[in-house]
């Protein structure tokens, strides 16, 4: 059981930590709206690394085939998701400052905890490093689901999404803290700016 959640925990840290695009995203989204947004977006985001650690716990290298031919169609989508994203959020973004908004964009945040939830799990979903990350865990795998090593295979899969719930969440606290000391128009302007411009360098990097 021990081996089990030492392996959980490396395989949810292994996949949060490195901060790519939808980290970022992340950061940025909490910084420009709430903590509990925030939070519900990053426990999405560890909801689909649980729910692939599950598949990898499972499935074994059974799957193995059908999971790597769709990382490159991925790969696209979450290219074209990621980029669309940065551009809503840097326009919208202009056009609060030119109409000196700012003090009422809490109020004027259109994305609640349930779609930041929704729409980070699906996003993660979608990245293509989630999908071969897991991927290389599947075809690693055994492949047998016999009785004694149930339990030890859910620890796994509990073990995966704490470890990466638990960085998503530091990230968006990370972001919350942000959002509160930028409370100026130009400092909220140049950060929104400047995280959508990394979210865009962050995805076209994915098929570079």
């Amino acid at each position: 059981m021990i081996a089990a959640l030492v392996a959980g925990l490396l395989a949810g840290y292994g996949v949060a930590m490195p901060v790519g695009p939808v980290g970022t995203y992340l950061v940025a989204l909490t910084a420009r709206s709430s903590l509990r947004v925030g939070a519900a977006a990053a426990l999405g985001i560890a909801s689909a690394d649980g729910a692939y650690a599950l598949v990898a716990a499972v499935a074994g290298s059974a799957l193995a085939p059908l999971l790597v031919p769709i990382v490159e169609p991925l790969r696209w989508t979450s290219v074209v998701i990621l980029i669309a994203l940065a551009a809503m959020g840097a326009g919208k973004a202009v056009r609060r400052y030119r109409a000196h908004r700012l003090s009422v964009i809490e109020q004027e945040t259109a994305i609640g905890a349930r779609r930041a939830y929704i729409g980070m799990l699906g996003m993660t979903m979608l990245n293509p490093w989630t999908v071969i990350y897991f991927a290389a865990l599947v075809i690693g795998g055994s492949g047998a689901s016999t009785a004694p090593k149930l339990f030890e295979r859910a620890v796994f899969v509990v073990a995966a999404f704490l470890a990466s719930a638990s960085w998503q969440l530091l990230l968006a606290g990370g972001g919350a803290l942000l959002g509160r000391v930028l409370t100026g128009h130009l400092g909220r302007l140049v950060t929104t700016l400047a995280s959508s411009l990394l979210v865009v360098v962050l995805a076209v990097r994915l098929v570079a």
